[in-house]
């Protein structure tokens, strides 16, 4: 059986998307973790499907690189809409259903994806750094260095460690630099750094208004991939019109033969 696909990547993100509109892509665990291996597939921090929807424009099916069925993705969510305009299912705005819930979204002429994120409403100062959930659970630490940090191993060690171990969590290192955020996150799924994270750079921009790094509610944050914009409304103890901004670019298309 042929799998058509298409590859698009957010600031580095990338992402295997599937038009799975008559719902006829088998959701197996080794199957997807195979697509999403560098030298054995086709390659991806993870894999999306697109499917209809009775209440939005379409839904959004994310799964991790290990194959596992993950929470909401941000720089997933840009890239499935960026898809999504190319496939002549939505034009420039589109509501879409994901894990968390409905989120709408916008696109412009250069692909510059603006994507409303889930409010938040709990935020816990813990001693390791701030635990937050942006539609994926992440804990954010500030310090210096980390340009230098080795994320594989530091943020291996806290995802696998006792406070996380039933759930695991997504680890952000960040350090503010002049007038935006340096940022490097461990994901989980990926169980590695990523060049980007979605759910993670806003995460790390609410943290560090928070932390009272900025008094601004318009952040910008530099990762690995490239260059994110986060916007929110901070409305006592919680946080709404959470907006998450950047590049949703493809790559290239193609078809992959798979054993069902």
């Amino acid at each position: 059986m042929k799998i058509s696909f298409s590859k698009y990547q957010g600031a580095g993100n990338d992402f295997v998307l599937i038009d799975d509109r008559p719902c006829t892509f088998p959701q197996d665990v080794d199957l997807i973790k195979k697509i999403c291996n560098r030298r054995f597939g086709i390659g991806a921090d993870g894999l999306i499907l697109l499917q209809n929807d009775n209440k939005t424009d379409f839904k959004m099916v994310y799964f991790n690189a290990d194959g596992n069925l993950g929470s909401m993705c941000g720089n997933g969510g840009r890239c499935v809409v960026a898809f999504a305009k190319a496939l002549y299912v939505i034009d420039k705005s589109c509501s879409f259903a994901a894990y968390d819930g409905i989120h709408q979204a916008s696109i412009s002429d250069a692909n510059q994806v603006k994507l409303h994120m889930s409010d938040v409403g709990s935020i816990d100062k813990r001693l390791e750094g701030v635990f937050l959930d942006t539609g994926s659970p992440h804990l954010v630490c500030f310090q210096q260095g980390v340009e230098d940090l080795d994320v594989d191993s530091v943020g291996a060690r806290i995802r696998y460690s006792s406070s996380y171990k039933e759930i695991g969590t997504n680890v952000n290192f960040a350090e503010r630099i002049d007038d935006y955020l340096l940022l490097r996150t461990y994901e989980r799924g990926v169980e590695a750094e990523t060049l980007a994270c979605g759910t993670g750079a806003t995460a790390t921009a609410i943290a560090a208004f928070e932390e009272g790094l900025f008094d601004t509610k318009y952040i910008k944050l530099k990762v690995k991939g490239g260059h994110l914009e986060v916007s929110f409304e901070p409305k006592g103890n919680s946080y709404s019109n959470i907006c998450l901004t950047g590049p949703a670019e493809f790559v290239f298309s193609g078809e992959i033969e798979i054993n069902v």
